[in-house]
């Protein structure tokens, strides 16, 4: 069976319409379409890289489909992409870590990453600069409370962590932010 897409005009917006697919496949196509934008973004912001955040994103989003029926009931199911995402941001970035001190030790020299391709935007680079000098803990929350505007109760369940925790990590991340942009400015 194939599956075909259809637009249509719907009140004035085109709308989608999936033909072909069942109730689950067309529940996790609309929650795709809707959300990982959203999820790249803040994985964008959270790990520093738009090419990382969306192969993590989009990694992420596999596993989601794979487990819809599951992921589907969570109270936030995008919470749990933006999880699953980092973590595999994380994990790519430690096998990179290994791979580019093998690499030097076998070449004894520096390698070189050419940063062209994943160039933000310069009032974004500023940000990025300074959220990278965060945790990794708390980028992630200063992102998803503030930047994705997610509550605390959303952050903590999609980070699997403490609502303490949540609001520990965003005032601390926050106050260090604060100071580190404060020093861009003067």
């Amino acid at each position: 069976m194939t599956r075909d897409a259809a637009f249509t005009a719907k009140d004035g917006a085109v709308e989608r319409v999936v033909q072909g697919l069942d109730a689950s496949e067309a529940s996790f196509a609309e929650f795709y379409d809707t959300h990982r934008d959203e999820v790249v973004r803040a994985l964008t912001f959270t790990v520093g890289s738009l090419s990382l955040a969306e192969e993590a994103a989009d990694e992420a989003m596999a596993r989601a489909y794979q487990k819809w029926s599951e992921v589907s009931g969570y109270a936030n199911p995008s919470g749990w992409v933006y999880r699953v995402g980092l973590n595999w941001a994380r994990s790519w970035k430690r096998s990179a870590a290994r791979r580019k001190r093998r690499e030097e030790k076998v070449a004894h020299s520096e390698l070189r990453t050419n940063s062209t391709t994943d160039a933000p935007q310069p009032e974004s680079q500023v940000l990025i600069d300074a959220l990278a000098q965060l945790s990794i803990e708390q980028r992630a929350v200063v992102v998803l409370r503030h930047y994705c505007d997610w509550s605390v109760a959303e952050v903590a369940a999609a980070l699997n962590i403490s609502e303490g925790t949540v609001k520990s990590r965003s005032n601390r991340g926050l106050e260090k932010l604060r100071a580190i942009l404060a020093e861009e400015v003067t």
